[in-house]
């Protein structure tokens, strides 16, 4: 059975789309998913599932979170296997000045297509550092997240699609969760 990490877009931010992690497991123990752990105060699920169709599972949560909460976030899921991909494909692993709590992964609720990759590139992001691979960006934040000089919702609307990102602790920690539950 195979085990898929759920990351929820806006949830609990700023007052916003509130759930509790309780009840979000709660919901996802109703859709049938087996084991779900939740990470951190964000939206980050990990459970088992037999379904395979990620479109179908993203649908199936996001229509179970708008009828019970009111409002119905983007999601983006990936496999455990997909998970460890992501970060193996780190294109900043070889640096050794990368700060992991400066670091964050985006998560692409589908890939963008070339000529939306080559928009998004041209776009200035100093003194902040972007990359793009598959469904995933990558960026770093050498002055730390709080006041980035990157408009990530200028580049999100060359991709053409939306995301949702966590730092790369969190990310590996999700995969660690992930692992304990293959």
């Amino acid at each position: 059975m195979p085990v898929f990490i759920s990351f929820l877009r806006g949830v609990n931010v700023g007052g916003h789309n509130m759930i509790k992690m309780d009840a979000l497991r709660a919901l996802y123990e109703s859709l049938g998913f087996r084991n779900p752990q939740t990470y951190v105060n964000s939206g980050n699920v990990v459970f088992h599932t037999k379904e395979r169709n990620a479109a179908l599972l993203t649908k199936k949560i996001q229509d179970s979170i708008e009828k019970n909460f009111s409002f119905r976030p983007t999601i983006a899921l990936r496999t455990a296997p997909e998970l460890r991909a992501i970060i193996a494909a780190n294109p900043f692993a070889k640096r050794k000045d990368i700060e992991p709590g400066k670091f964050l992964v985006t998560f692409l609720s589908s890939s963008p297509a070339v000529e939306a990759l080559a928009a998004a590139l041209k776009i200035k992001t100093d003194p902040e550092e972007l990359r793009i691979v598959g469904s995933e960006a990558f960026i770093y934040f050498p002055n730390g997240m709080g006041r980035p000089k990157m408009s990530w919702p200028a580049i999100e609307r060359a991709l053409k699609t939306t995301g949702t990102g966590r730092n790369w602790n969190t990310v590996n920690k999700l995969l660690a969760i992930a692992e304990s539950l293959e």
